[in-house]
């Protein structure tokens, strides 16, 4: 199975400050989504998990490199050295570039602020000497300026400013970068101008350091801050001089990280990704009077306050808003620049929590597709009707849908907000054309563009079936029904070579390659988040499932055969809705029987595959199923030979983040 790097890493633990990350994460989301996932990590994650194959770029944001050392020396470093000779990218900035360099010299003679060693990741064989200018403070803005920077000639392919101001404050200068002769070190750009240290051989303010298979750029200055995000400070002199000119020179910052990128082997989007406004939440229902019922089972979690109606959910709150205003009141979104609290000034970085989401009923009519252009309920309920039709057992499910064009996460709206969702039924779908906030397993993020099938879907589980029907089962019976449904959809459809990884992953063999190379790429997940209400589990069950978007990896659509119809979202949504409530009905009848475990590894990747298990010394072991009580994978030991050598063992995963197949653990007797 291939994997391909995907997700930027963004260090946020020991040493960072909030500032730091935030303006980090909210332009690499801009300059690289929907190519990349950007996911915060701290220091466990890249001491304990195996974050290297599927990394396309580790970032070390500012902060305090000391931090950084604290946790990382020793083993961390390693682990990122080794990731960078071995072909990957590493982005430092500020103190992630003194942290990157042989030496860091930061302050000297300053007793309070002064910071003299060696480093260990060495990227930079030299020293990173800093403040290149005077008047640095931590948790401060005074020591901050527009520094002004000359980009090298010939440096990149494209074209780059010459010159240009960028946000400064407390980083270094990279010391006689000029003179390192060869192409382990090239400067990208210099400070324009006289230094308050020592910069020796040129003043090498961002370099480009190659090592081993890999590459480093290492920046004294903060490219990825947005005039935007900075706010003013009355008590800093000159501050707001200083935003005037980083709007000015806005263009030329990006254009010089992107170039950064691209020589870092990142593909970097053509267009800035614009920070997309949240979108009104439809209800709807293929029985109008079912939106009504569901309205007066929230009465009691509903608050009213000037005539309005909220849901103050404990994570986010909602307004309830009528259908005859949706229209207009979608135009005047559009149209107008928000003044509501949370949303950003003019692109910048949004606080979606603090943003009220609007929940519109249709209790007369489905929505009128103005309201939704990117997904069509007629087709959508014609779809559900259709396959209801012909699929036994399947009746509820999906009768009932909640839809937003643009959202933070179907999952975390749902699962965060227990108030909300306490009076949703089993089936209860809500779905989304793009997400802004994705959630996958532990940290990751989900890549959710625009032709990504997205959804969670409410399974009431009774406590009383937990024991003969484990919750852990659920994502199990959730991966055979999107396969089965993916396989049904049409009759062309059925030989597309869609598989599932244990335990929540659905792969597809890789388009790309050749006929005998038979590698799998991932193309959807299941998250499975369990909370208890009145008696039983309430599950929000998480789906997403690259169906038609381009971008970043294998979609449905690049396997269709010749001459086979176009996949549509609504339909594939029903139909996986379908075959779903029919797999789970029988999984309450049956639990996880004889027939559904046949179903299961008919589709699965995994029968004799050999593993190596960390947590047992190495041992090696091959594959055999999943155990019928737990869902546990079962394994065999086997020898140097490859032969089995009768020892059995029940795993499960560490609740590793990014490779289940890396972190399996003996299941406690």
């Amino acid at each position: 199975m291939a994997l391909k790097r995907l997700n930027v890493l963004v260090y946020t633990g020991t040493g960072t400050t909030s500032e730091s990350v935030r303006q980090c994460t909210y332009t690499l989301c801009r300059l690289l989504s929907p190519n990349y996932a950007v996911i915060p990590v701290d220091e466990s994650v890249i001491l304990k998990e195996p974050w290297a194959p599927t990394c396309a770029l580790l970032v070390i944001p500012g902060g305090a490199d000391l931090g950084y050392c604290r946790v990382l020396n020793g083993e961390g470093n390693r682990l990122i050295s080794d990731y960078v000779r071995r072909g990957g990218a590493y982005l430092g900035l500020c103190a992630g570039g003194y942290y990157g360099s042989g030496r860091c010299e930061f302050e000297v003679g300053n007793r309070q602020l002064e910071v003299i060693g060696s480093r260990e990741l060495a990227f930079f064989p030299g020293t990173c000497r800093g403040g290149a200018f005077k008047g640095f403070e931590y948790q401060s803005e005074r020591g901050a300026r527009a520094a002004a920077l000359r980009v090298a000639a010939g440096t990149f392919k494209e074209q780059v400013p010459e010159t240009f101001a960028t946000y400064y404050n407390g980083g270094g200068v990279f010391v006689d970068a000029a003179s390192i002769k060869g192409r382990k070190v090239e400067v990208l750009a210099s400070y324009d101008g006289e230094l308050d240290v020592d910069g020796g051989d040129g003043r090498a303010a961002v370099v480009l350091c190659h090592i081993g298979d890999g590459k480093a750029v290492l920046s004294g200055i903060h490219p990825e801050f947005a005039a935007v995000n900075l706010y003013p400070q009355p008590g800093v002199p000159g501050y707001g001089e200083l935003i005037d000119k980083l709007v000015a020179d806005d263009q030329a910052r990006i254009s010089f990280l992107k170039a950064c990128l691209r020589r870092l082997g990142l593909e970097v989007s053509q267009e800035d990704t614009a920070v997309p406004p949240l979108s009104s939440l439809h209800l709807s229902a293929v029985d109008n009077a079912k939106v009504t019922e569901l309205l007066c089972a929230w009465e009691d979690v509903i608050d009213k306050e000037d005539g309005q109606e909220y849901i103050r959910g404990e994570a986010d709150t909602f307004r309830i808003e009528s259908e005859e205003n949706s229209f207009g009141v979608e135009e005047m979104r559009h149209s107008l620049p928000s003044t509501e609290r949370g949303s950003a000034r003019d692109g910048g970085i949004v606080d979606y929590a603090a943003i009220t989401k609007r929940i519109i009923p249709h209790e007369k009519s489905l929505p009128n597709p103005d309201l939704t252009p990117r997904f069509n309920h007629t087709l959508f309920y014609s779809s559900l009707k259709r396959f209801q039709a012909t699929e036994d057992g399947a009746e509820e499910w999906g009768n009932m849908l909640l839809y937003g064009d643009v959202v933070t996460s179907t999952n975390s709206l749902l699962e965060k907000n227990p108030k909300l969702i306490s009076k949703l039924p089993t089936g209860f779908t809500f779905s989304a054309s793009t997400q802004v906030a994705g959630r996958g397993r532990g940290t990751n993020v989900w890549v959710a563009p625009p032709g990504a099938l997205v959804f969670s879907t409410i399974i009431n589980h009774p406590a009383h079936l937990a024991v003969s029907r484990p919750v852990v089962f659920i994502q199990y019976i959730a991966a055979i029904a999107i396969v089965e449904a993916i396989q049904s959809l049409d009759v062309r459809y059925e030989k597309l070579p869609v598989k599932l990884k244990w335990p929540n992953d659905i792969y597809a063999l890789d388009p790309t390659k050749p006929a005998g190379a038979k590698q799998y790429v991932k193309i959807g997940g299941i998250l499975s988040q369990c909370g208890y209400c009145d008696g039983s589990y309430q599950i929000v069950l998480g789906i997403g499932i690259n169906a038609v978007n381009p971008r970043p990896t294998t979609s449905i659509s690049d396997l269709l055969p010749a001459g086979a119809p176009p996949l549509r979202l609504e339909a594939l949504l029903a139909r996986i809705l379908t075959r779903l409530e029919a797999v789970y009905a029988r999984f309450r009848r049956d639990g996880f029987s004889d027939d559904l475990e046949r179903r299961y590894y008919r589709h699965w990747l995994h029968t004799g595959q050999a593993i190596s298990l960390e947590a047992e010394g190495g041992a090696r072991a091959r594959v055999l199923g999943i155990t019928r009580d737990w869902g546990m994978l079962r394994v065999e030991q086997t020898d140097a030979e490859g032969r089995g050598t009768g020892r059995i063992w029940s795993l499960q995963s560490d609740e590793n983040s990014f490779d289940f197949w890396k972190g399996l653990v003996r299941r406690k007797e």
